[in-house]
């Protein structure tokens, strides 16, 4: 097969990428490298697919349609999409929100009109998030939840992702699924997230804002059991009927909460320092709460996520101080 695979020098389309190429497949990779986080780690994840036999890469902004135009037409034998390019973090949402919409809008708009005139295309997978939840009560998060009460900018972009993937779906009879990807970690991670930021200030000795006094919970998803579950979607598209189109969501996470404290304590002992902290009332776009249920994504392909937080942070650790060291281990 020869995948699409949209944000590729980002921390889970790296890491995908890198599962498609083990298993033989053929990945074109897209990404724009833009300056949201260092530069220098997206060229880093990069550097470790360039060269690799069956992948080629194009420096492209998914929103600029003419070159995602002529990327179509120049790859016309893409049999399946991962798109995972989009603006990320929540917060950040409220500084630069023209950066969601000309990624997570336009750019999803324009993927969806480059895979509708892809002839050899069989499947779509596509990422959502966690966050179009809301602040939900009821945990854990199923896909049956109603998802209309978006606390970010952030996850109104990816509930609107949702639903033009939806419609196009019933007007193309396009195959797609949506992942609502639940806090994903692990190394070559983003440093805008807290787990890797945390690391960072617990190795400067600089204070650690937590906020409502580290009792927030997050469903910490280790990297390599995301990577799993993604291939096993993209492997198993959905088919139309009963009026229905072949479009579906599922969840993609630990199926655990656990507290920001915890993470901490986690990241102490892995990093063999203690951490400063600082407390802060939790912020506005922030939820209390995240959790999936995971028996679809499971039914569907045997994912179970098999990867504590304990496990997992004792695995970032290592990975974390030698690339802080300069090192740009292949680990």
């Amino acid at each position: 097969m020869t995948i699409l695979l949209t944000g590729v020098a980002g921390f889970i389309g790296h890491h995908v990428a890198r599962a498609l190429l083990d298993r033989g497949e053929r990945v074109v990779g897209v990404d724009n490298l833009n300056d949201y986080y260092d530069v220098r780690l997206k060229r880093a994840r990069l550097n470790r697919l360039t060269g690799r036999p069956g992948f080629r890469f194009h420096l492209l902004d998914i929103a600029d349609r003419t070159a995602m135009e002529g990327l179509a037409a120049a790859e016309p034998g893409i049999t399946g999409i991962v798109h995972l390019a989009a603006q990320a973090g929540v917060r950040y949402s409220m500084v630069a929100p023209f950066a969601y919409a000309a990624s997570n809008l336009i750019g999803h708009l324009t993927v969806l009109e480059a895979a509708r005139h892809l002839p050899a295309l069989r499947h779509l997978v596509y990422a959502s998030s966690s966050s179009v939840y809301g602040n939900n009560r009821t945990l854990p998060f199923a896909e049956s939840d109603r998802v209309d009460t978006p606390l970010s900018l952030y996850a109104a972009t990816k509930r609107a992702d949702e639903l033009m993937s939806h419609a196009y779906g019933h007007l193309y009879g396009l195959a797609q699924t949506g992942l609502r990807f639940f806090t994903v970690y692990g190394p070559w991670g983003r440093p805008d997230m807290a787990y890797f930021s945390f690391a960072e200030a617990i190795m400067r000795g600089e204070p650690i804002t937590v906020y409502d006094e580290g009792r927030l919970k997050r469903d910490f998803t280790y990297v390599d059991d995301v990577v799993g579950g993604v291939l096993g979607c993209l492997d198993r598209p959905p088919s139309a009927g009963n009026g229905a189109p072949p479009v579906r969501l599922l969840n993609i996470g630990n199926h655990r909460a656990e507290t920001v404290s915890t993470l901490i304590a986690l990241l102490e002992q892995a990093l063999g320092r203690k951490a400063v902290l600082q407390y802060a009332p939790r912020p506005v776009a922030d939820v209390e709460e995240t959790c999936a249920a995971v028996a679809a994504i499971g039914a569907l392909t045997g994912f179970a996520p098999r990867t504590p937080l304990s496990v997992g942070i004792s695995r970032f650790a290592p990975w974390f101080l030698a690339w802080r060291a300069g090192l740009g281990p292949a680990m």
